[in-house]
């Protein structure tokens, strides 16, 4: 194609890269969910309170960095409802997960409708360009010019991988997720592992919806997220339960997305819709042919009561 210059390749994978983000941020929280054993369908419900609550303190305050203290704190509180229903409660979690989402979708359009009222944009995270690398060619515009939450989703996937590989923490957390009786025998409290993982992925999420309302979009609309919550949940699956997985499925998505976008500006001759459905209908190929029942922790989805095998 005669439109894909150097230059328009590197706004593609610039593009890429901030596209992203808000996937790792909220895939990877979800892989420590699941990894012990709680799926939360709820995400998409976590990442739109989380970014109204951010974008609305930037509103009120004009900092970002307290927008995104408003989002983690957001996602902690709804970790704990999901958690008491999912883990203490017992309640299915499927069923559970989605009464998160609605309760998430409805509680920010409504207090958009009420403390904002119409779109409005603020002011937030800046793109930090690091200093010789940023001049690199085509590698500085791509990796070394982006927002804080950018470099922060990308160096959580090595992080991840090691809390879950290397420490005792992720020996836990696998263990209960796999068998949380012979984990409870050997004295891990399996109640207390899941909800610190679940709580770990919503504040996760959190973050999530904050990078799209105050550092990829800078503003808020209602459905903000457009499901981008639930293409997280299916990255876990893509990516077999590994850091490293996800990071592949959500560059994989997200190349695909910013390409569409790119075509749409270069005006190629390609239907709006059929390119917006493009990143969607790649999710839908990819899971049927990589996912595999054979990795998914043994008590995903199983609730535990002790002297239960």
């Amino acid at each position: 194609m005669s439109g894909l210059s150097p230059d328009v390749l590197v706004g593609i994978f610039s593009t890429m890269m901030g596209l992203a983000m808000p996937f790792l941020f909220a895939a990877l929280g979800e892989t420590f969910a699941q990894r012990s054993g709680v799926y939360n369908l709820g995400v998409d419900g976590i990442m739109l309170l989380s970014a109204f609550a951010s974008f609305y303190v930037v509103v009120v305050t004009g900092s970002p960095w307290l927008g995104l203290l408003a989002a983690v704190l957001v996602g902690l509180a709804m970790g704990l409802l999901i958690s008491l229903v999912s883990v203490t409660l017992k309640a299915e979690q499927g069923v559970s997960g989605i009464g998160l989402y609605m309760l998430g979708l409805g509680l920010s359009s409504l207090l958009f409708k009420v403390l904002v009222g119409t779109v409005k944009t603020v002011q937030g995270f800046r793109p930090i360009e690091l200093p010789l690398l940023s001049g690199i060619p085509f590698l500085g515009p791509v990796l070394f010019r982006n927002n804080v939450l950018v470099y922060a989703a990308f160096l959580l996937v090595p992080l991840s991988w090691w809390v879950l590989e290397r420490t005792t923490l992720g020996l836990d957390i696998k263990a209960v997720g796999q068998n949380p009786a012979a984990a409870d025998s050997l004295g891990i409290n399996v109640d207390r592992v899941r909800y610190f993982s679940v709580c770990l992925g919503a504040v996760l999420a959190g973050v999530a919806g904050a990078g799209l309302s105050i550092a990829q979009l800078n503003l808020f609309q209602d459905n903000l997220t457009a499901g981008q919550g639930f293409i997280a949940v299916a990255l876990v699956y893509f990516g077999g339960w590994n850091p490293v997985g996800v990071l592949g499925g959500a560059l994989l998505f997200s190349v695909v997305n910013s390409t569409q976008l790119w075509l749409q500006v270069l005006g190629v001759d390609i239907p709006s819709s059929v390119a917006v459905m493009l990143p969607y209908l790649l999710t839908i190929v990819a899971l049927t042919l990589t996912s595999s029942r054979d990795r998914q922790p043994a008590a995903l989805g199983k609730p535990f009561e002790r002297g239960e095998n």
